[in-house]
């Protein structure tokens, strides 16, 4: 069922109101206008994306809109609504642009001194700064974080950083994710805060509404337009995983646990 956010994402006029300089790939926020109704955007067109050695097939902006149903099949609410879309670059992700252009959100996750932890919120990782400063990367603990957490080892996240997470009027958005969903294990995230910790009960029954919508086949055929067969399957191993040990997982040995920068 499309709803109404996504038909105008998909059917209104894009409007380009200015390039976002400090992202990696392409990305512009704009306005997409249908009848008398229009949201603010960041709209990532598929021209503008750099090759990935690790992610050859398909495209970020695919994995971005594969993102969003995943999110949505299973009830995480964890990513605004996006579609792709034909704009004035082609074929782009349209994500609705959460909170205010230029109001920050509430921080999700922060990289403060030792001993700054905010109450309420857990260390994850000590470091230093190019100065040779001691820091300490934290998190909120709190169940939309926590869900959040969740959601990035099913779809396999390997840029989850705190910069990625918004807290808006309550509500945790995550956004970026076009490097996701990968075959091979490469989960890289700043929320290791319930690594190893059995799964909340609200987050098993996320998990297994993804597998019910898998399994029922409308996801899979979904996806198969967004990504290849061996990914929609490795989706579905993440899924009969999670649910069958019901713990979050732990750093993988080998492959760097936090994407640094973190935020």
């Amino acid at each position: 069922m499309v709803t109404e956010v996504e038909l105008l994402l998909e059917s209104g006029e894009v409007e380009p109101l200015g390039r976002i300089v400090e992202s990696s790939n392409g990305a512009v926020l704009v306005r997409v206008t249908l009848d008398e109704d229009s949201r603010l955007a960041i709209h990532k067109p598929v021209a503008l994306e750099r090759p990935l050695w690790d992610y050859p097939d398909g495209t970020l902006a695919g994995r971005e809109r594969a993102a969003y149903l995943i999110s949505e099949a299973g009830g995480f609410g964890v990513v605004p609504p996006t579609v792709l879309h034909e704009g004035p670059w082609g074929l782009a992700a349209t994500q609705e642009w959460v909170g205010e252009p230029h109001t920050a959100p509430d921080l999700v996750v922060d990289v403060v001194a030792p001993g700054e932890v905010p109450e309420g919120w857990r260390e994850v990782l000590r470091g230093e700064t190019p100065e040779g400063e001691e820091v300490v990367v934290a998190h909120a603990i709190e169940p939309g974080v926590r869900t959040a957490a969740v959601f990035d080892a099913l779809i396999n996240n390997s840029d989850r950083k705190g910069g990625h997470l918004l807290r808006i009027h309550g509500t945790v958005w995550g956004v970026d994710h076009g490097v996701s969903l990968g075959v091979e294990p490469k989960l890289r995230t700043v929320l290791w805060g319930w690594a190893g910790e059995a799964l909340a009960d609200e987050d098993v029954a996320r998990v297994e509404r993804v597998r019910d919508a898998l399994a029922q086949g409308d996801l899979t055929h979904r996806l198969s337009a967004l990504l290849t067969h061996d990914e929609v399957d490795a989706l579905r191993g993440r899924a009969d995983h999670l649910f069958s040990d019901r713990r979050h997982p732990l750093p993988l040995p080998g492959w760097p646990a936090i994407p640094w920068p973190a935020m």
